[in-house]
């Protein structure tokens, strides 16, 4: 069958009117009815580069040892997901974002986009303006309507590519990934998007920033440095929340635009296709935008569809993980899951065949590229997270939000962080959503905190890499590298 890989930057999961929010993915939400939705699916890291090697290779950041942007090349793996499917006899391509160690080498067609418009090429006359308006905006929010037409946006060209792969047809069955800057920002729009979700409409999010106040140096030190160079005011985080819901809208129409030209040629019959994200986005909770600090749910909590043939109609509470796409798509086209892939399968699940329950009972995530966390002793300025060739230019991803190491397990209804100080945090979800109340040491909660004391432990040593030499020790492994491998 061929495959189809959609994937978003910044898309945090629960949203959408069947999630019981505003009307902002009709499509997402159609594909979610007749397919499989996977409530509890979360990122390895959340951070563009390293979830993105995981979703290629299966393999969380602790073993592909990429745990910052700015190392893709490092990444360590045996075969990724393009590679499987080259040597199955894939016509492979790539239409978006990359944002990995993949080069135009690496697949048979390649359009490339970053947030700031094409990489590589020129484009249209209309294109190359756009792109140098959009860099204007220095990665900001905008407060105007985008002065260009649909048209011209990116994901609208995205689509447009990937049009042209599929028109390009050669008898081989394709992998394709189309890959969509938004809802990360430069934050822009067009009409009918601006606007098509009012700022005077949306609530101010609670926990607000009062919350950034009690969750520690690094929280407060992000929150200073998004007020000092973003200026977030009232009216700035109304516009942010809109323009994101907006984004993902733009977005949602580019997919239906690409799910009916798939209808209208048949390839919808033979295409399983799984929608996801690298990573969520604070949608100014604790008064923050984009991500940086800690595994709180914003940043870690990404939507997960699958639909295609095979595929059975089901909402499962399960938990699963960005690095389980590329086992599942193994699986899907019959290829051998190469040698080091820590993921899991998810194929039996999605062909509502019984697994064992204790496969998907809980899931793992971590951040932080290790050594101490930054305080206040430090006086660390806000400076040093400007971008070396624009002052006017911040990133949330600096020393400071990604310094230390901290992992998360999610079990059931719980959560527990564990910090390389040893400093921890249990939180009750269905109660406490936004993780304000630590319930790390109460006594009452002593058997939950000791069970997924030993289940953090199990994961942190499933994670870890097992590409080493075989020699005169070859490694037993299941045959589909279930959690119990």
């Amino acid at each position: 069958m061929n495959i189809l890989l959609i994937v978003c930057d910044a898309l945090r999961g629960g949203l959408g009117k069947r999630a019981g929010g505003p009307d902002v993915c009709p499509t997402l939400d159609r594909m979610a009815d007749c397919g499989a939705s996977f409530n509890h699916a979360y990122c390895t890291i959340p951070l563009c580069v390293s979830s993105r090697i995981s979703m290629l290779t299966g393999r969380w950041p602790d073993a592909h040892r990429v745990r910052m942007n700015l190392d893709a090349r490092d990444a360590v793996f045996t075969q990724d997901i393009y590679q499987v499917a080259k040597a199955r006899g894939y016509r492979t391509g790539l239409s978006g974002k990359n944002h990995t160690y993949l080069t135009a080498s690496d697949t048979d067609f390649w359009r490339e986009y970053g947030h700031e418009g094409a990489i590589g090429r020129r484009g249209s006359l209309e294109d190359q303006k756009f792109d140098r308006w959009i860099r204007t905006l220095d990665m900001g929010v905008a407060q105007k309507e985008t002065p260009f037409p649909i048209e011209s946006q990116i994901s609208h060209r995205i689509v447009s590519d990937a049009i042209d792969f599929l028109k390009q047809e050669d008898g081989r069955p394709f992998f394709l990934q189309v890959s969509f800057p938004e809802p990360h920002g430069p934050s822009q729009l067009p009409k009918p998007y601006w606007n098509m979700f009012l700022p005077e409409t949306m609530h101010q999010p609670n926990p607000g920033p009062e919350a950034a106040q009690r969750m520690g140096y690094r929280m407060q030190w992000l929150h200073r440095l998004e007020y000092d160079t973003a200026f977030y005011t009232d009216e700035t985080w109304r516009r942010y929340i809109s323009n994101y819901f907006g984004a993902i809208r733009m977005v949602d129409d580019q997919i239906a635009r690409l799910f009916d030209f798939l209808r209208g040629n048949n390839l919808n019959k033979n295409t399983l296709i799984v929608f996801l994200a690298d990573h969520g986005d604070y949608m100014m909770e604790y008064g923050l935008g984009r991500k940086g600090v800690g595994v709180y749910d914003a940043l870690t909590h990404i939507p997960m569809i699958w639909a295609g043939p095979g595929v059975r109609q089901m909402s499962t509470p399960v938990f699963v993980s960005m690095a389980d796409v590329m086992p599942t798509f193994c699986e899907a086209i019959g290829a051998d899951i190469p040698t080091g892939v820590q993921g899991r399968s998810l194929w039996k699940l999605l062909r509502g065949q019984s697994v064992p329950a204790e496969t998907f009972r809980s899931v793992y995530t971590s951040t932080g590229f290790g050594g101490l966390y930054y305080d206040a002793a430090d006086n660390v300025p806000l400076s040093i997270a400007e971008d070396i060739n624009d002052p006017n230019r911040w990133d949330t991803l600096n020393k400071v939000t990604q310094s230390g190491n901290q992992k998360m397990v999610g079990m059931g209804d719980w959560k527990l962080t564990l910090d390389m100080m040893g400093y921890g945090q249990l939180f009750h979800m269905t109660t406490d959503p936004h993780e304000q109340v630590n319930l790390l040491g109460n006594t009452r909660y002593a058997k939950v905190q000791r069970e997924l004391m030993q289940e953090l432990v199990r994961w942190m040593m499933r994670v870890e890499d097992t590409l080493t030499p075989d020699l005169q020790y070859p490694k037993h492994h299941t045959p589909r590298m279930t959690q119990t491998d």
